[in-house]
């Protein structure tokens, strides 16, 4: 059975959250974000090249040119390869443990799995963003040496922690 539901950050963008159940054991969360607008990348790329050219008029210097035309593609390429994730899902097999699997808009995955005897708990948390209280989904461990103490403090969905899920 599977099922998508749409929500908005709180910057007005589009998320969609898709929900998938292989068995009664065996549940599949899957939170996508927007892709990145073309709209948006040309006007960065734009204001950074006139700004580049403006220095090249005062300066009469090309490598004031070469110099933005490479920073700006280095700065897409790192852009895109990590910050910008796509899609992130959350893989929950009762017995066995949880798998969260980020998706970058450059194509790279990655895969974290957290064993189902290491998880203390599953809460809400909630932060203030720019006068906003906002929730998100946090999965507690349990620390090895002291098994009622919390070791660390995982997010789940990375798109989100930020971003409010209100319909």
């Amino acid at each position: 059975m599977e099922d998508e539901k749409s929500f908005s950050d709180i910057c007005g963008g589009r998320l969609a959250l898709r929900r998938r159940y292989y068995s009664p054991y065996c549940r599949e969360f899957g939170l996508s974000s927007a892709r990145l607008s073309l709209w948006s990348l040309t006007a960065v790329t734009c204001t950074v090249w006139l700004a580049a050219y403006g220095l090249f008029t005062l300066c009469e210097n090309s490598m004031i040119l070469s110099a933005a035309i490479f920073i700006t593609i280095l700065g897409l390429l790192g852009y895109l390869h990590f910050v910008k994730i796509d899609q992130e899902t959350l893989l929950i097999i009762d017995s066995l443990g949880i798998q969260m699997t980020s998706s970058y808009a450059s194509g790279k995955e990655s895969t974290t799995f957290i064993e189902m005897n290491k998880v203390k708990d599953i809460i809400i948390n909630e932060a203030i963003y720019m006068q906003k209280v906002i929730y998100y989904l946090c999965i507690l461990l349990k620390d090895p040496g002291k098994p009622h103490e919390i070791s660390q403090v995982v997010p789940v969905f990375q798109v989100s922690t930020m971003l409010s899920l209100l319909p």
